[in-house]
């Protein structure tokens, strides 16, 4: 701009590049940047989180072009362009119709066998490139669900490079996870009834090393993965010789975000659906307290999983410690202020189960509100 001292309107600045925006896109944190440089910090940064808030950015496509912003800026430049301001000119086709390109030309499926191979040679040489590559463009479900012969091979190598170390592991192990969580979705039942213990325990894994390790998005991807597969087979049982309720609970304690909690609380649901499942549950001190905590306090589909939950536990494997439990905890408040609110019937019919199934011994108890419970049990 010469030697003339301009101000420039502090939001036509990139906060990564601290530049003029030339192809301003606001990602879902609602932070406006410069397309080149937040696709380039997404490309080569350790972590994928938002420069500016930290929280995560799951992918290229969540980046929302600011057409309104570009208009502005374009304007005060042509405004200012005797004052040795750069005209802005209008940016060419994003990288989005780029990625549409690569998918059309096989690129999914190339990347895919090449860590096909890598996983048969036994090789890392190049994975963290085509894993990346992999997660930018995606693999389109329609796709993976023309790879039936090779999914079973498929898996145990995403598995495999979950064993892996890399340089950027936490980005690596969240790329892999992304590309996993889109095979089991396009896996048939009969597959999915022949996965390996080995399998659960790689996964669990992922969720054991938490964000601290695993992108959010990650974390997310390997729920998924088991809310997938957890409905087949011995996969339940499974899930739970490998200790993941406790893991599931650990995390759930952590107050994760909305989608997390509900993918959680999901799982949970199946693997409580079983005798051992329910032990597992029980056996965590943490179990029933963080269930009850979340009713009313997420999301509807977050009640749905944990009054179901509680709904098993109380009808499967109330002794009287888990009774008692149900009470100190605030369960039975929790479930008689459900009846009270707005919400799906059937769930005030499980929570009205509850209640009444174990009012005899809950009004036995000095410390329970019998007006309060004896309303709703008439």
């Amino acid at each position: 701009m010469g030697d003339i001292d301009i101000e420039i309107p502090k939001y036509f600045i990139c906060p990564i590049s601290l530049q003029i925006m030339k192809d301003p896109v606001t990602a879902i944190t609602g932070i406006t940047y410069d397309r080149d440089s937040i696709e380039q910090w997404l490309l080569k940064a350790k972590t994928t989180n938002c420069p500016v808030t930290q929280q995560p950015l799951p992918t290229f496509s969540d980046l929302t072009p600011n057409h309104m912003l570009r208009r502005l800026i374009q304007a005060w430049c042509s405004e200012n362009a005797l004052l040795g301001v750069d005209q802005i000119p209008t940016p060419k086709p994003s990288v989005d119709r780029n990625k549409k390109y690569m998918v059309e030309a096989g690129v999914p499926k190339v990347m895919i066998l090449f860590i096909v191979n890598c996983f048969k040679e036994d090789c890392v040489n190049g994975l963290e490139e085509a894993l990346s590559v992999l997660f930018l463009i995606r693999i389109p479900l329609n796709e993976a669900k023309l790879l039936p012969k090779e999914n079973d091979l498929i898996i145990k190598s995403l598995v495999w490079v979950l064993g892996c170390e890399f340089r950027t592991q936490a980005m690596v192990k969240s790329h892999v996870v992304s590309a996993l969580k889109t095979i089991i979705e396009a896996t048939s039942s009969v597959l999915l009834e022949k996965l390996e213990p080995k399998f659960f325990e790689v996964v669990v894994g992922v969720l054991k090393q938490g964000t601290k390790r695993v992108t959010q998005q990650g974390i997310n991807s390997a729920l998924h993965v088991l809310l997938d597969a957890c409905p087949w087979g011995r996969n339940g049982l499974m899930m739970v010789e490998t200790g993941a309720i406790s893991v599931l609970i650990e995390l759930e304690l952590g107050s994760p975000e909305r989608k997390t909690t509900e993918l959680i609380l999901g799982i949970l649901f199946h693997l409580c659906s079983c005798a051992d499942g329910r032990a597992e549950f029980l056996n965590h001190k943490g179990g029933i307290a963080v269930v009850t905590k979340r009713i009313m306090r997420v999301s509807p589909a977050a009640d749905d999983r944990a009054v179901l939950i509680l709904s098993l536990i109380s009808k499967f494997s109330a002794t009287s410690w888990v009774v008692h439990e149900m009470l100190d905890i605030g369960a039975v408040t929790k479930l008689c202020m459900l009846l009270q609110v707005d919400c799906a019937t059937y769930l005030k019919d499980k929570a009205l189960g509850i209640l009444r199934s174990h009012s005899d011994d809950w009004l036995k108890l000095p410390c329970i509100d019998k007006t309060l419970l004896t309303r709703y049990i008439k």
